[in-house]
Formats: structure tokens, C-alpha cells, sequence
């Protein structure tokens, strides 16, 4: 019979069908004409690969001397505007906000056609890195109230360049959906005294049922309400607010764990397009006892249509129990 679960960081209900359960191993992208190591390894017409890189665009980069590895360059064509005020207007039902913020690129690596599945662990923390310095960075900006990191490898995650690449954004407001996410542990902390994020990771190190990978700060595992295939969160086992309250030793070890569960994705399902979300608290709310910071890898292996679109449920047809004991015997 199929069960209708709930996500208690969200309060999304999920139909997990098991009367129309798929194996695993049907979401094997196996029409996949190439996979990003059988691109070529440079694009003369990629604005990421070297030789043609836009400098008067660079923010930073690593190592600051000598080739890089890793660098920020401005968005040439940003969601927001760099400059100006925050100007709110309210007038009746019509609600504005002038949209300023920040929006950066981060160049992943040198090479074209390698992805983060297939770089090092040390190439993968300098992304991380990265994401860290750049997060701090962005926050001295007063108009900043939420910083969204994320990567979308592949057309279906909406990446439009195939070089390996994330991106920043910094946001005037926060969203809803963080709004719903941090009210939601607010709530669950105020009725039990605990942290959601944390009694979800006991439940989930007690069954075993769900678990991708472990390391010794992290522990990845499908989501027991997974809205989609091998829907996937990696949670740090230290409660913490941020990720910009990382140590650099947590910092490695996040890298070689999304290195591990990229790497299954990219060995067992070959090559999927996928969506990389680091969610954390607010800038400006980083003193809370309820938040706690964790990443999110979608795949994407299905598509939102009618009915998902008219009840804002989504109905999963892989059962999270065998998704992630697929990816777990995925020899990498």
C-alpha cells in the first residue's frame, strides 16, 4: 500500500508509491549520449577555461599567485543588481523590493570537462573553500539577508555551460521556502527542546535503512519523505547554525563525502543531471539554537507535472529505502 510521509523540516507530505515502485537501476540515464569526461577537456569558446578568462570580471581566486585552481568572477548577466539601495514599496495588494544583491560565478576547475564526481577531494575542498570565503565576504554587505550557494550540472538542473561551475547568490530578502524550513525547526524545538535536523540524523543512524555515506563530521542519507529519486541530504553531525561556522577539517571532510555521493550518483546512474544546495541560516540570524545547516543533492530524474503543481505534493515512485541501498553497493 502506499504511504503518504511527512518531512518535518519542511511539513511537506510526500506519496510514496510503492503500488507503482520502480528498481533503482531503472533511472539509469542510459541514453545519455556522453557524460562530462567525454567532452573535450578544453572549449575555446567557453568563457571558464583558460585563456579565455573575462579578468576584469575576477572577485578572487586560488592560489592568488601563479595558475589557478578555483576563481570567482562577477555574473555578466546577474539575477541582481551590485548596486543600489533596498527600496521596499507596499501599496495595497502590490508588494516591491528593489532588486539588489550579489550574484557570482565560482569556476569549479581549469579543465572543461570534469565534474565535481570526478575531481580529487583537495580540488572539491578549495570549491568549498571557496563557497566559505566568499560567504563571509558577501555578508559585509548591509543589503544582504540570505546568501544561496548551489551548482546545477547538467540541462535538466539548468546549467547552460558545461564547465564545471557554481554559483553565489546574495539576497536582499529571505525566502519563503527558508522562511517555512526555519519556522518549522523553531516549532519542533519549542515542542521538544531538540533540534529537528539532529533527531532526524538519530533516526536515520539508528535504521540504517536510508544511509548513502558516512564520514566523520557527515553523514549523507535519502530522505525518508523523499520527494523525488535518490533525493539526498548530507547533515553535519555537529549541530550548527551555519555553514559559515565551519572548521577547515570539517570543510575536507564535507569535501571527500559529497565527493563519495557524487561519485555513486555519477557511477550508478550515469552521469545524471543534478541540482548541489547548501542550505544555512540567514546572515543575519546566526546566534539560534534551532537552525542547523545541511546540503542537499537533487537529481534530476523526474519531472513536476499536474498534480504536483495542483497539490504541492509530490509523488515519488522510488522508494527511498531502495535508492539508497542502490547507491551504497555502487562500485566507485
Amino acid at each position: 500500500m502506499p504511504e503518504i510521509r511527512q518531512n518535518l523540516v519542511t511539513r511537506e507530505w510526500v506519496i510514496i508509491s510503492t503500488d507503482r515502485a520502480k528498481r533503482p537501476d531503472v533511472y539509469i540515464e542510459s541514453h545519455k549520449k556522453t557524460t562530462s569526461q567525454l567532452s573535450p577537456p578544453h572549449d575555446e569558446r567557453c568563457p571558464f577555461c583558460v585563456g579565455n578568462e573575462e579578468l576584469d570580471l575576477e572577485v578572487a581566486r586560488i592560489p592568488l599567485i601563479g595558475d589557478w585552481q578555483t576563481r570567482v568572477v562577477l555574473n555578466r548577466y546577474p539575477a541582481l543588481s551590485p548596486e543600489g539601495e533596498v527600496i521596499r514599496t507596499m501599496s495595497g495588494v502590490v508588494r516591491k523590493i528593489s532588486g539588489v544583491g550579489q550574484h557570482e560565478v565560482l569556476v569549479e576547475h581549469p579543465i572543461h570537462n570534469t565534474t565535481l564526481s570526478l575531481m580529487s577531494v583537495q580540488d572539491i575542498a578549495r570549491v568549498l573553500t571557496m563557497c566559505y570565503d566568499r560567504g563571509w565576504a558577501i555578508r559585509k554587505d548591509i543589503r544582504i539577508e540570505q546568501i544561496i550557494y548551489f551548482k546545477n550540472h547538467g540541462e535538466r538542473a539548468g546549467a547552460s555551460l558545461k564547465h564545471p561551475h557554481s554559483q553565489i547568490i546574495g539576497l536582499p530578502v529571505v525566502p519563503h521556502s527558508i522562511r517555512r524550513r526555519i519556522d518549522e525547526m523553531r516549532r519542533f524545538f519549542d515542542d521538544t527542546g531538540q533540534c529537528v535536523m539532529c533527531s532526524m540524523l538519530d533516526k536515520e543512524l539508528n535504521e540504517r535503512k536510508r544511509i548513502v555515506s558516512e564520514s566523520e563530521h557527515f553523514v549523507a542519507f535519502v530522505l525518508y519523505a523523499a520527494p523525488t529519486p535518490f533525493h539526498t541530504w548530507i547533515v553535519p553531525r555537529q549541530h550548527n547554525v551555519s555553514y559559515l561556522y565551519s572548521s577547515p577539517q570539517e570543510l575536507n571532510d564535507l569535501a571527500g563525502i559529497v565527493r563519495d555521493v557524487l561519485r555513486r550518483l555519477y557511477f550508478g546512474l550515469n552521469d545524471p543531471d543534478y541540482n548541489l544546495i547548501i542550505r544555512t541560516a540567514p546572515v543575519k540570524e546566526l546566534s539560534n539554537d534551532y537552525m542547523h545547516w545541511y546540503a542537499t543533492v537533487v537529481p534530476r530524474l523526474s519531472r513536476t507535472a499536474g498534480f504536483e503543481l495542483g497539490s504541492g505534493m509530490f509523488i515519488n515512485p522510488a522508494l527511498p529505502e531502495e535508492s539508497a541501498e542502490y547507491l551504497r553497493t555502487v562500485k566507485i
